[in-house]
């Protein structure tokens, strides 16, 4: 089996492409597998795999038989595959070199424990934003999320967060990648009326999601910013719209400004 391995990565390694830049195909299949099945609610079967991943049968049952072997994967009874313990140990690691995670932490607690609502940490991963960090509301009706999730940048408040304090340049290159997709009646799915919502977004210090990504769901969002100036990462609080009538709002915006204030303060904002 080692020597089989060995084999088809000498063979996919090391093909370089017009730009110059090197490309591990066979890593590149393997890394395509295991975001399918984080990305996945349930674990899956080789066949599902293949097929999703448009990969041929075979070279889906060579890598999950050497990601199983090695700890990425693990396999269930019914030979359906699921992430393995290696990869919640890497999950784990990167969390922890997230500084701003540690730091943060203390002032979201306290949000979360004021509001009572769900709190979202969110560094930006190119056209989304993922979240690294999750306090639940003690409420009985609250929101479904996952640490590891992402959301589009362009209809979550997070999102418009870190859109908003690009650099004009880098702010237009990225809108123009973006699929602007629409998932509610309220998305906005038009350049021209983005850009005058980041506007917006930038010269008041946080953003609204008003039910543009979920329905039923509304979200208030504020940058964090390191000691260079620059937004690392942004969180929100989530709630039901039951909870988050305009009133509330307007109450909690305050709040969310503070908390933004003080996690940027204590990472070395405003220090230089």
């Amino acid at each position: 089996m080692g020597n089989q391995v060995r084999a088809v990565a000498e063979a996919d390694a090391n093909q370089e492409d017009s730009s110059g830049r090197y490309g591990i195909t066979s890593l590149q299949r393997g890394l395509r597998i295991l975001v399918l099945l984080s990305d996945a609610d349930r674990p899956m079967s080789a066949t599902e795999i293949a097929r999703i991943s448009k990969l041929h049968g075979s070279t889906v049952h060579r890598f999950l038989v050497n990601l199983e072997e090695s700890g990425f994967l693990s396999r269930d009874d019914d030979s359906s595959y699921r992430l393995g313990p290696r990869c919640v140990s890497l999950g784990y690691a990167a969390l922890k070199q997230f500084d701003v995670r540690k730091e943060s932490l203390p002032f979201l607690e306290k949000l979360n424990g004021t509001t009572r609502e769900t709190i979202h940490l969110t560094i930006r991963d190119r056209s989304t934003a993922v979240y690294i960090d999750k306090l639940d509301s003690p409420e009985p009706l609250r929101i479904f999320s996952r640490i590891g999730a992402s959301v589009p940048l362009h209809c979550s408040a997070v999102g418009k967060v870190f859109l908003a304090f690009l650099d004009p340049e880098e702010q237009d290159a990225l809108l123009k990648k973006l699929e602007l997709k629409r998932f509610t009646s309220n998305t906005i799915c038009s350049i021209r009326v983005m850009k005058k919502e980041l506007t917006r977004i930038a010269v008041q210090g946080y953003a609204l999601d008003n039910e543009e990504h979920e329905q039923h769901i509304k979200c208030i969002a504020a940058p964090i910013w390191n000691g260079r100036g620059q937004v690392v990462a942004a969180f929100s609080i989530t709630a039901p719209v039951v909870r988050m009538h305009r009133a509330r709002m307007r109450q909690l915006i305050p709040l969310v400004l503070k908390t933004s204030r003080a996690i940027s303060e204590a990472i070395g904002y405003g220090i230089y």
